[in-house]
């Protein structure tokens, strides 16, 4: 595979003995420069999480400034672990769609305290840890169709967008028609379209870190047109302390009525989504960077699927929702990233956006909307996979992307697809001993619809 890395004009340097051994360097057609170059460009185009997070998260009620800090961190722990662990260029952060459920779906909709819903998340990240251990995790992969990874990933997308839409004003509540368009003229739908365009002109220059700077670019004109009030406090590392430890592993085990059953949902779903997520970025990013091997195998993968799941418990006991790998990090295998170095990198920057983290909530919700936006656009790509000229994928497919977004939950989506899928199958007379899992999922998706009512 060429590596664009070459491009570059610098001269390379030769990797150290010690660092070149561990990471294997030059086994990889790499260099220290390369891999530090290629952390860079990672962090540049997922930063927008330290700002994005804290506005999500915060809006469940949890200090802004804490989750700030926290996002911080554990980025810095799962990408830095990543390194050292399975040496691939993978960095991590609380992921997009799943922050989203955990505030507006677990804790508003379903009145879940945060604290409980990160207990929740720490519960969810021991069991993917021993479906790691115990290779049930390919019993879920392989009884799941690819073209619904694909649906899922296009229904957080939609999902995410419609939050951004709606955070900003450009999209509200009508009675008539459910949702009609806002006021434009409004100071926050304005100030949201202006962003909009920054991040969008960015980002067709190729700019790197085009999130980030539309956001702070978007925060400035806040500022000057007296939409944003400023009053920072004075900047201690003891902000992490609002979030920290502060998970309810005995709220979790109490949960008593609608909540009994709804503890499996979400679990569920920080489960499920997250291993889909994984999977999908793995895939994506292994195939890109030559890591594959020609069976299709990605080398590591339980010490990768390991430290995902390792990563999630550090993250809740820091005070965010679920960590994941993400896909931004194809940009810095783009310019040449090949190792586990390259997520080092990513993490120490990561470490040192702690010290000014907590000033996140300085970030009105127009300037965060429009990331929200863009990256719910972009996470559309993956439904060209499905394949729509076949009912059988195209209908399950479709209710998943359509049942996230207009029913504000994630769970619903993936309720709707893999029924939709397992019935179908029955009906086409094509169900197989394999899809014995698959028909165990889906009667648990119609069970919770008969008792829960879909909710």
């Amino acid at each position: 595979m060429t590596q664009t890395a070459t491009t570059i004009d610098a001269p390379e340097v030769v990797p150290s003995g010690k660092l070149d051994r561990y990471f294997s360097l030059t086994a990889r057609g790499t260099t220290a420069r390369t891999e530090v170059l290629a952390g860079m460009t990672t962090f540049l185009t997922m930063a927008y999480i330290v700002l994005v997070n804290p506005a999500i998260l915060g809006s469940a009620g949890m200090p802004v400034a804490s989750v700030a800090a926290a996002t911080c961190f554990a980025a810095a722990f799962a990408s830095i672990l990543m390194g050292f662990v399975a040496n691939t260029p993978l960095a991590l952060a609380p992921g997009m769609g799943l922050n989203a459920y955990f505030s507006f779906t677990v804790v508003q909709q379903m009145g879940v305290p945060w604290p409980v819903a990160l207990g929740c998340v720490f519960i969810s990240g021991v069991a993917f840890l021993l479906l790691t251990l115990t290779g049930i995790r390919q019993l879920i992969v392989t009884s799941i169709p690819q073209y619904l990874f694909a649906a899922v990933a296009g229904g957080i997308g939609l999902f995410i967008g419609f939050i951004g839409l709606k955070d900003s004003g450009i999209v509200v509540a009508n009675p008539a028609t459910f949702v009609a368009l806002g006021d434009l003229k409004a100071p926050g739908a304005a100030l949201a379209l202006f962003g909009l365009l920054v991040i969008g002109a960015l980002s067709v220059w190729n700019v790197r870190g085009a999130m980030l700077i539309g956001i702070l670019a978007t925060t400035v004109v806040g500022w000057i047109a007296g939409m944003v009030s400023i009053s920072p406090e004075p900047y201690s590392l003891s902000a992490l302390t609002g979030t920290a430890f502060q998970l309810d592993l005995a709220g979790v085990f109490g949960l008593s009525g609608k909540h009994g059953l709804g503890l499996l949902e979400i679990l569920f779903v920080f489960l499920f989504v997250d291993l889909f997520d994984n999977i999908g970025t793995l895939v994506a990013v292994t195939k890109r960077a030559g890591l594959m091997d020609a069976a299709g195998r990605i080398p590591g993968l339980n010490r990768i699927l390991v430290t995902d799941a390792v990563a999630t418990m550090v993250g809740s006991m820091a005070g965010t929702s679920t960590v994941t790998s993400y896909v931004e990090s194809a940009a810095g295998v783009q310019v040449g990233g090949r190792t586990g170095l390259t997520s080092v990198v990513t993490g120490v920057l990561f470490l040192a956006m702690m010290f000014v983290a907590p000033y996140a909530q300085v970030i009105p919700l127009a300037a965060t909307a429009p990331a929200l936006i863009i990256v719910g656009g972009l996470m559309l790509l993956p439904l060209t996979e499905v394949e729509w000229e076949d009912p059988l994928a195209a209908i399950p497919a479709f209710l998943t992307v359509a049942m996230i977004p207009l029913t504000f939950s994630i769970a619903n989506g993936l309720a709707f697809g893999i029924t939709a899928h397992a019935v179908l199958k029955i009906v086409r007379g094509t169900i197989t001993k394999k899809d014995g899992f698959l028909l165990v999922l889906a009667l648990l998706f119609v069970a919770r619809f008969v008792w829960m009512g879909g909710a």
